[in-house]
């Protein structure tokens, strides 16, 4: 159960909803300072304390322009001068906490799909690194998707898999624009929303559009080429399946048992101490 309401704070809410944490600086707490969790946890805090600002803001100002507006819809408008200058600045106001909102909420999500990259069930290569590394390219390298992670360690089979047992669904907000998934039963699966969009991308799964994405959302299903990848990746289901039992992802072929070392929380060490 969220212990965010949407309608009041949007940023918190989203937090809990992809990590099931009350306090969003919860992401950051766990780890040591300098670590990329740890900062990435940050951010998201921090994204998801100016979502809901703004959001009570605009909603402080919309309530306004309601309240000014009341009579107008009455039609007791009898003893004004004019309609020039109702809302004076409300109205301008409103637009600006608006588009300011939605750029907030945008930068939320791009901390959270970054957060998710870093988790230690992501490549543990990834996970090793820091964040603003993984985020450019050497020169010598071509272009390179950023959302490799979303499809990584056995992701792609369980959603493949998800979706060939019926009832998993697309939604996306129409207030915000996130995400998300549900099963037959209407409860959030283990598929990430973000392995669906690489898959549909991929050409692997397709969405009925004849039903709204908002509600009931989307029902997804197997294209021929994805029934086909789901037959290749199941001939290598035991390997993927052993992986995936560990607490922890193994190292790639060659690694040092350091590197499985530095993606593992460090749960010695002391908390930090921040502001907000």
């Amino acid at each position: 159960m969220n212990p965010h309401d949407m309608a009041k704070r949007p940023g918190a809410h989203l937090v809990a909803e992809e990590f099931g944490v009350e306090d969003p600086w919860a992401l950051s707490d766990d780890h040591p300072p300098r670590a990329p969790l740890h900062l990435i946890g940050r951010m998201v805090a921090e994204a998801a304390r100016d979502v809901d600002e703004l959001h009570g803001e605009l909603t402080r100002a919309a309530q306004s322009a309601i309240k000014v507006l009341e009579p107008v819809g009455q039609g007791d408008s009898a003893s004004m001068r004019g309609w020039q200058g109702i809302l004076r600045t409300t109205g301008p106001q409103i637009e600006l906490l608006a588009a300011r909102r939605s750029a907030a909420y945008e930068q939320l999500t791009r901390a959270v799909s970054t957060y998710h990259r870093l988790l230690p069930e992501s490549d543990a290569e990834s996970a090793s690194k820091s964040p603003f590394q993984s985020l450019s390219l050497a020169p010598e390298q071509g272009p390179v998707r950023d959302d490799e992670w979303a499809i990584a360690d056995g992701r792609q089979l369980a959603a493949l898999e998800a979706v060939e047992r019926g009832g998993l669904r697309f939604h996306q907000s129409a207030v915000y624009g996130h995400t998300w998934l549900s099963d037959g039963d209407g409860n959030r699966p283990k598929v990430l929303a973000e392995t669906a969009e690489r898959l549909l991308a991929d050409g692997l799964l397709e969405k009925d559009t004849s039903t709204s994405l908002y509600r009931p959302g989307q029902l997804l299903s197997l294209t021929p080429q994805g029934k086909q990848e789901l037959q290749v990746s199941r001939a290598t289901t035991p390997r993927v399946s052993a992986a995936l039992s560990r607490s922890y992802p193994a190292s790639a072929p060659g690694s040092s048992g350091s590197d499985r070392t530095h993606a593992s929380p460090a749960g010695t060490t002391a908390k930090p101490s921040r502001s907000r």
